[in-house]
């Protein structure tokens, strides 16, 4: 159990890039909340290949955070989510 200062880094509140505020909101989370609202976002605005689920499609919001690509995977995204969390 996660206790005081023992928190795992999925439980840390992080404060997300200004880019990253625009999809989840500017309060700090921790990297398990970003990532749910990640796809809450991803799965409100139908932004998964339907032909390759595991694929993200990225919409306006979401180019400058993947990178500027057009598509990441699931596993990439997670890698884009942490350069954006401090």
């Amino acid at each position: 159990m996660a206790t005081g200062k023992n928190t795992n880094a999925l439980q840390k509140p992080l404060t997300p890039s200004a880019e990253l505020a625009a999809v989840v909101g500017s309060a700090q989370l921790s990297r398990g909340e970003t990532v749910s609202k990640i796809w809450d976002y991803i799965k409100k605005n139908n932004l998964q290949n339907p032909a390759n689920k595991r694929e993200i499609l990225a919409d306006a919001k979401l180019k400058p955070i993947f990178g500027g690509k057009d598509k990441v995977s699931m596993f990439e995204m997670n890698k884009h989510l942490a350069a954006h969390l401090k």
